[in-house]
């Protein structure tokens, strides 16, 4: 798949040609890319965020003074560095400056729960923990498992100015990160990434135009979602605004002050955007390339966007484990925007049933992938690691995307649902996306989804959640019954609630088990 504005090497900065010239090598490190933007490009920006800036001569000094000081801490190599923190300069500095030390960053989400968080440190087996004000506050009363340095004293822990770490040597399997996967009991899982594999998301993306790029991110530095931009924009000698938390107009207020080129969005961020009044007010002019990821983007939404947004758009499917990943230039294939688009070069992948057989062709099946970006296993979670592979006759190794889809005659995937999300209803089986489509057509609705539920009649029933139109006068009872009428018999919704919105993770998913319990609790009447 070919997409982004392509330059020539004669018209390419010298930086770029450098960056393209490394990253044409089978393996090799962001620090050093880094390294050599600083020596190519030193005043150029390399990170923003709405309180402070750093250009590549900058970032890289802060990396070796990082580096430096949790060598000084103590932190060995292939040691965790974990934070917890809302996106910032400071973040990203100790982030990079962990994997110049050769140490694995591990960004935190936030949003958890103190005891979470506090599980997530210690299962990291970090020994220091760079927390923000915020977060700080929050986990006053929790016990952490690491020693606490605070962001915003960032530069009295640092090593002094001029310092540098003793080199490391960093092998294509060492860990790079680990991203801790969403939830909302239980202990997430840690995902661990490879610097192998992180290499290949950098070399992946020359067409993508990153060298040049200004790109303007609202999301986390803890999800992948984030990383697959904010990474190679660095890695490529581009630029990066961050954040710290999404608001729709600021977003564009943003994109207008820096000229932003790409950006990373998740799909409830498009729609808050495109839904803005003056939305056409906003010069956007200078944007080359958008992308989407994590959650259903509704086909209705992209054209919106392909419609009144300057620049391709992109929507991505794959996990943050690897596997298969998939890309849908969605400008390009107006008759495939219910999809999530075709393999990427160098990915596989296989659909399969509940004994494990490929299906036939136009056959529903759960998703196995396989490519050169996968994941070392979950941290210290062997049988987990064990429950996401698959392997094939020959004896290679899959891994299971954990949702169900089917490929059309020209190969594009289109997703049905997450198969633990998958309604078995009297025998039959229910897509709870197939339900939600028809629910998010009637006018009363602005967000809609659909769960099972226990049922002692039929195993489990479908109920609904949506959230109304500011002008809606419908009941949800009518809204149900409406939607019934256009849904076949095995598949008509039991119960529809309204609420005043959904719950969402910070990269926009539904969480569906926290539904689930709010209404076994009984918050919905």
């Amino acid at each position: 798949i070919a997409y982004g504005i392509r330059r020539s090497h004669r018209l390419a900065p010298l930086s770029m040609i450098a960056a393209a010239a490394m990253l044409a090598e089978p393996f090799g490190l962001l620090p050093d890319l880094i390294r050599r933007h600083a020596t190519t490009q030193p005043e150029k920006l390399a990170i923003a965020d709405e309180d402070s800036r750093v250009s590549y001569a900058e970032l890289d000094r802060a990396m070796d003074r990082v580096a430096a000081a949790l060598q000084r801490d103590g932190t060995a190599q292939r040691q965790a560095v974990a934070m917890v923190s809302y996106p910032s300069v400071r973040q990203a500095i100790v982030f990079l400056g962990a994997l110049r030390a050769g140490s694995i960053a591990a960004p935190i989400q936030p949003s958890a729960t103190p005891e979470q968080i506090a599980g997530m440190v210690a299962d990291s087996g970090a020994n220091l923990v760079f927390l923000d004000a915020a977060n700080a506050e929050a986990l006053k009363d929790q016990s952490l498992a690491a020693r606490v340095v605070p962001l915003e004293a960032l530069d009295d822990w640092l090593a002094p100015e001029g310092a540098t770490p003793a080199p490391v040597e960093i092998a294509p399997d060492d860990g790079f990160n680990i991203i801790y996967s969403s939830g909302t009991t239980g202990l997430p899982k840690g995902i661990v990434q490879s610097h192998a594999m992180r290499w290949q998301h950098f070399s992946r993306n020359a067409a993508a135009g990153f060298g040049s790029a200004v790109t303007l991110l609202s999301t986390p530095l803890y999800s992948n979602t984030t990383l697959v931009s904010f990474l190679p924009t660095l890695a490529w000698g581009g630029s990066v605004v961050l954040m710290k938390k999404f608001e729709a107009r600021r977003f564009l207020e943003l994109a207008e002050e820096y000229r932003a080129t790409h950006t990373m969005l998740v799909p409830v961020q498009y729609q808050r955007i495109m839904a803005l009044a003056d939305f056409d007010r906003f010069d956007l002019s200078a944007f080359r390339f958008k992308t989407c990821t994590s959650a259903p983007f509704k086909a209705e939404l992209k054209r919106d966007v392909i419609a009144r947004w300057p620049g391709k758009l992109v929507e991505y499917y794959g996990m943050t484990e690897g596997g298969a990943s998939f890309a849908l230039v969605a400008d390009e294939f107006p008759d495939k925007l219910h999809t999530v688009g075709r393999l990427l070069p160098g990915h596989e992948a296989k659909l399969l049933d509940d004994e494990g057989n490929e299906v036939p062709p136009g056959g529903i099946g759960e998703i196995v992938g396989r490519s050169p970006a996968m994941m070392n296993g979950y941290h210290r979670r062997e049988q987990a690691t064990r429950d996401a592979e698959w392997f094939d006759g020959n004896g290679d190794r899959w891994l299971r995307h954990g949702d169900v889809g089917r490929f059309d005659e020209d190969g594009f995937l289109t997703l049905m649902d997450r198969k633990k999300d998958m309604i078995i209803s009297g025998g039959f089986n229910i897509y709870p996306s197939d339900l939600e489509a028809v629910l998010a057509t009637h006018r009363a609705v602005a967000d809609c989804t659909v769960v099972g539920v226990p049922s002692e009649e039929w195993g489990e029933t479908p109920v609904g959640f949506y959230v109304p139109r500011a002008d809606a006068t419908d009941s949800a009872e009518d809204i149900r019954q409406w939607a019934n009428a256009r849904l076949g018999k095995t598949q008509r919704l039991s119960a529809l609630f309204g609420a005043r919105e959904l719950p969402r993770s910070a990269i926009g998913k539904v969480l569906k088990r926290e539904l689930r319990d709010r209404l076994a609790a009984g918050e919905f009447a």
